[in-house]
């Protein structure tokens, strides 16, 4: 009979409110609570949210917008559970999801379980980016040991006491709170579970604005992650929710290797045929390009992008590229952040 807080953050998610909060009404756990913060909406999402005061197990948070990480916060000062779920406003949790997560809060023997993570799947639509994602994520899972380091923010839960001993999610932050937080738990002496039977739905991920100014926001964080929790300071099993965005990375400069390979054979034809390719440095700096490109475009075969690049072989590398892109930009805004001490580099 542990009580349950469940919290979830809304700002200018007007279509996704209701059928997030109808999921967790339908949760098979009580006791329960449904706390929903609404963070200075303005595309009608408020209004949806007010509309729900009125069930019993809901009650509801008006504010201005203050961030993801401030309206956790004042979610979690207000919860009465034992435990505190997070989610967001654009998943719809299986009916079993707290009751999985509560499942798997049973300790192994010296075990101080401070939070439970479940299993996000993001569903696919006919786009190229919801397929990629939806690939991307579903590899990430496939690999993830029951000790993880990252307890995220769509489908995981916290022992309240645990999470305000650590100050909780500081306002500061600047995106990957759940990151901030995971690995501030664990340095205290925490150990977070991943149960793969919690789940909760993601609606496909579209659109590749929205897709690359989240993957810019998402190494933009990380940065900051990695001044706070150096490798010398993590406990655990290391950054293990990071994905592709490494290999992704290297995707630009490895096209730049690339067109660099061509121009040597283009420069070539030009200057007098195929002699010019085989003979001399041009042949050395061209074997050397191609081999580092190939390097990476085999590793690729490792990962669920590649399915993706043979379904749609024309729209996905330009998404690769666009995404590395955007990363590179990320890692660089986060560095100024870093030297300039903004955007939660200075918050702990």
């Amino acid at each position: 009979m542990t009580f349950v807080s469940i919290t979830v953050c809304v700002r200018d998610g007007v279509d996704w409110v209701d059928g997030c909060i109808e999921s967790l009404i339908e949760q098979t756990h009580r006791p329960l609570e449904i706390i929903v913060v609404d963070d200075g909406s303005i595309d009608g999402s408020r209004g949806k949210v007010e509309s729900w005061q009125e069930h019993e197990l809901v009650s509801t948070i008006l504010q201005e917008p203050l961030g993801l990480s401030a309206a956790r916060m004042a979610a979690v000062n207000q919860a009465k559970g034992e435990w505190v779920a997070i989610t967001d406003i654009d998943v719809r949790p299986e009916p079993d999801w707290i009751e999985n997560l509560l499942l798997a809060s049973e300790p192994l023997e010296g075990e101080n379980i401070v939070a439970i993570t479940g299993r996000t799947v993001f569903n696919r639509g006919d786009d190229t980016i919801s397929i990629i994602r939806s690939s991307e994520v579903e590899a990430k899972y496939r690999s993830r040991s029951r000790i993880t380091t990252l307890a995220n923010g769509p489908c995981s839960m916290f022992r309240k006491e645990e999470l305000l001993a650590i100050g909780g999610f500081n306002p500061q932050w600047y995106h990957a709170e759940d990151m901030e937080v995971s690995l501030k738990l664990i340095a205290a002496g925490g150990v977070i579970i991943y149960t793969p039977r919690a789940i909760v739905n993601h609606v496909p991920e579209t659109g590749l604005k929205r897709f690359l100014g989240k993957r810019l926001r998402d190494i933009r964080a990380h940065v900051r992650i990695v001044r706070h929790f150096p490798s010398r300071m993590r406990r655990g099993p290391g950054f293990d929710f990071i994905g592709s965005s490494w290999l992704v990375l290297l995707g630009l400069p490895a096209h730049v290797l690339l067109m660099a390979a061509l121009f040597i054979i283009a420069s070539a034809f030009t200057a007098g045929g195929m002699n010019e390719i085989v003979n001399g440095v041009n042949a050395k700096a061209m074997m050397i390009l191609l081999v580092i490109y190939l390097t990476w475009f085999l590793l690729l075969l490792r990962n669920n992008i590649i399915q993706t690049m043979l379904r749609r072989p024309i729209t996905t590398p330009i998404v690769i590229i666009s995404w590395s892109i955007a990363l590179w930009l990320g890692l660089i805004l986060g560095l100024v952040d870093a030297m300039l001490q903004r955007r939660g580099h200075g918050a702990r």
